[in-house]
């Protein structure tokens, strides 16, 4: 089914057609939602809310984009929302819940022995340098930054979610980059 008839389906409120939209975006949804939130249960608690509203105010769906960057700058909006209301509880949560290894145990290890193994604790350290730096980019450096390199989105696309000119999210990634490259240099010369 086309995103043209799923539209037309959810305007009439069609219930089947909330579950195909589930079903075809849920993971670009949460995805987008969790690289902003980096918490598991707020990321699904968020990516809820945006397809109750998707539901809700599909009507006012114009069409100027596809509906993937519709949905996806619903999504960073509602994220960055949460994140607002919950700024230094929720955000230093996240970020303390981030680091503390939930990411690492999506790794798939045989042997729990090995999640001791330098190897391991050599990966959450960088890991956590890294998502250290991440976060203390600005804000609109850190959502293009994500966006582009952890969702892979084009530039393009960011534009469209960030409501900025093309010129405006390279300028964002390129100065994302050389922030981290600053922030990053002395850890990696050691």
């Amino acid at each position: 089914m086309t995103d043209s008839d799923l539209i037309h389906r959810l305007t009439l409120r069609d219930e089947s057609a909330f579950k195909e939209l589930i079903e075809k975006y849920q993971s670009l949804v949460y995805n987008a939602c969790f690289h902003m939130l980096h918490q598991n249960m707020d990321a699904e608690d968020i990516a809820q809310e945006v397809f109750i509203e998707v539901f809700e105010s599909i009507h006012q769906f114009r069409n100027e984009s596809k509906l993937s960057t519709w949905l996806y700058r619903i999504s960073i909006n509602k994220s960055l929302n949460h994140l607002r209301k919950n700024k230094l509880k929720g955000m230093l949560n996240s970020i303390e819940n981030f680091f503390s290894g939930d990411r690492i145990s999506k790794l798939e290890i045989e042997d729990a022995s090995a999640l001791n193994s330098p190897l391991t604790i050599d990966y959450k350290e960088r890991n956590h340098v890294l998502q250290t730096a991440i976060g203390s980019l600005p804000e609109n450096q850190r959502l293009a930054f994500s966006m582009h390199k952890l969702d892979e989105l084009p530039y393009q696309e960011i534009s469209e979610i960030m409501n900025l000119s093309l010129a405006s999210v390279e300028s964002l990634i390129h100065r994302a980059k050389m922030n981290l490259q600053k922030k990053l240099i002395n850890y990696y010369k050691s």
